[in-house]
């Protein structure tokens, strides 16, 4: 979310499908937004204006989930990548610090240039 508030166009490009491109689907949970804003003032209302991104929110299943980890923003994140009914190969994880998913049970798209 950073890197889309900071102009990253492969960021830029994503948010551009999810809001024009049926069947593109772009979420963010609302911690990430929280972590996004605190290291870039003024990114989580940079970004929940814009549209075609759903926002994820906090539930139980995703608090327990975050209640076992050390960083709320990852933990939420990886809790909402795994496979579900509707994505049953799970979420694939934009990111511009692919490092930080190494190990993890998730996907990754690495949005640096």
């Amino acid at each position: 979310m950073v890197a889309a508030g900071r102009g990253n166009i492969l960021a830029s490009r994503l948010i551009h499908r999810a809001h024009a491109e049926p069947h593109w689907f772009l979420y963010a949970t609302t911690c990430a937004l929280i972590e996004a804003d605190r290291a870039r003032p003024g990114t989580a209302e940079h970004i929940a204006a814009l549209p075609g991104i759903t926002f994820l929110d906090l539930d139980l299943p995703a608090a327990l989930a975050v209640a076992q980890e050390t960083t709320w923003a990852t933990a939420h994140t990886l809790h909402a990548a795994q496979p579900i009914p509707d994505r049953p190969e799970g979420a694939v994880v934009a990111t511009t610090a692919p490092e930080t998913w190494k190990g993890q049970p998730v996907r990754t798209l690495d949005l640096n240039p």
